[in-house]
């Protein structure tokens, strides 16, 4: 892999309001300004949000009974406490980042020391089951940079959970799906593809430009055949990548997941591929292109509510030919974070509405009570059970060692 990671400036909002909102062309219809602020009206701004996150709950409204909605796009993380073999890297863990992302789950590190990075899941799936709209969540795991000996990189991942970690602790709840995450240039990526069927996850998880992934690589064909052959979606972020210290972002770029698409594989290209441009052009723009060349394309709708992403949304569900393929996501534990604030959007909503909603206390009926507020028509919610369909995977927690 021979991308040059780019190393990003420090964000100005906390964790992941980033600078390039004052470069946002896609903002909410009804906003009469452009957001090209000064800068020095950030630290004010995230102040005011993180005090709009308080307020008097209000009990979010049922789905119909029967209806089953699974959030595809959930986040594990790990310090490494509990013999969990997670990591983040130095610098992320030095970050402000690291303790905005915890708040998130409800945990401290001194909590994850205390009790393993185990908490991180229980927390989630109790806030899980908590939730009148979400039944279910796919805990996605996160493998790492490999480097030319094909071993893990660890000096250059950024992030690293592995697929054993989440194996071993979704399975103690019911209401959480294992999603696994291989690197394709591990040279037993093809076996541990395999293992992850055998073990039931529903998709495989990449971060291409933090992974150091080229999804055009031909390489990687071999994969990607075995992945087409067990009919395991590719669920892979696209557009810039602003949550960590470093990116290659140009390996997000949508037009990259064509070889995929043309092998057969199911692709969920992830956040719409909202933020940043290749070759001139708006990466949700090339992305919509491919959607509506190959109908094995699918994106799905987290981070989408976030104010570095402002307009996106919107933008996104004008397109009604591609309606049928986007998927519910909440980015879990973001939506647990003031940047997801209903007052981001206070030229779409009515100060009813944002009251209302601000009231939810649970995270997920909150993001789905936002999400339906900004136009999500409601087969958007329920359409992840189709596509990933559970109850044909096993859910045995086979015994995977740590490599």
């Amino acid at each position: 892999m021979n991308a040059q990671a780019v190393r990003l400036k420090e964000d100005y909002f906390i964790g992941m309001i980033s600078s390039n909102l004052f470069d946002n062309p896609f903002i909410s219809k009804g906003l009469q300004i452009k957001f090209l602020l000064p800068r020095f009206i950030a630290p004010f701004l995230t102040i005011l949000l993180c005090c709009a996150c308080v307020g008097q709950a209000q009990p979010a409204q049922g789905s119909s009974e029967g209806e089953i909605i699974i959030d595809m796009h959930c986040h594990a993380a790990g310090l490494g406490y509990g013999g969990s073999g997670c990591f983040v890297s130095d610098k992320l863990r030095k970050s402000f980042k690291i303790g905005f992302y915890l708040r998130g789950y409800g945990v401290t590190k001194k909590l994850l020391e205390e009790h393993g990075d185990g908490l991180i899941i229980q927390k989630t799936s109790e806030q899980l089951r908590a939730s009148r709209y979400v039944t279910s969540a796919i805990v996605l795991a996160m493998d790492g940079v490999i480097g030319p000996d094909g071993s893990l990189d660890r000096k250059n991942t950024e992030i690293y959970v592995p697929n054993e970690f989440v194996l071993q602790e979704t399975a103690k709840y019911d209401n959480l799906y294992f999603g696994a995450s291989v690197n394709p240039y591990r040279p037993d990526a093809i076996e541990r593809l395999k293992q992850a069927v055998l073990e039931g996850a529903l998709l495989i998880k990449w971060i291409p430009s933090i992974m150091q992934i080229d999804p055009a690589d031909e390489r990687i064909i071999p994969f990607y055949r075995e992945m087409s052959a067990h009919n395991i979606p590719l669920l892979t972020h696209a557009g810039n990548e602003r949550s960590f210290t470093m990116a290659a972002n140009e390996l997000s770029d949508p037009k990259r997941l064509e070889l995929p698409l043309r092998l057969g594989v199911t692709v969920i290209a992830a956040h719409a591929a909202a933020t940043g441009k290749n070759d001139g052009e708006d990466n949700m723009e090339r992305l919509i292109g491919l959607m509506e060349s190959y109908p094995n394309l699918y994106t799905d709708i987290s981070s989408l509510t976030q104010i570095n992403k402002l307009g996106y949304l919107s933008r996104l569900l004008r397109h009604k030919n591609i309606l049928d393929h986007l998927l519910y996501g909440a980015d879990y534990p973001l939506i647990e974070t003031c940047i997801c604030s209903p007052w981001v959007h206070v030229a779409d909503l009515t100060i009813k509405q944002i009251f209302y909603i601000q009231g939810i206390r649970n995270p997920w009926d909150r993001d789905i009570e936002l999400k339906k507020a900004l136009g999500v028509p409601w087969n958007v919610f329920t359409r992840s059970k189709r596509l990933f369909r559970p109850e044909k995977r096993p859910r045995i927690a086979f015994s995977w060692c740590h490599k």
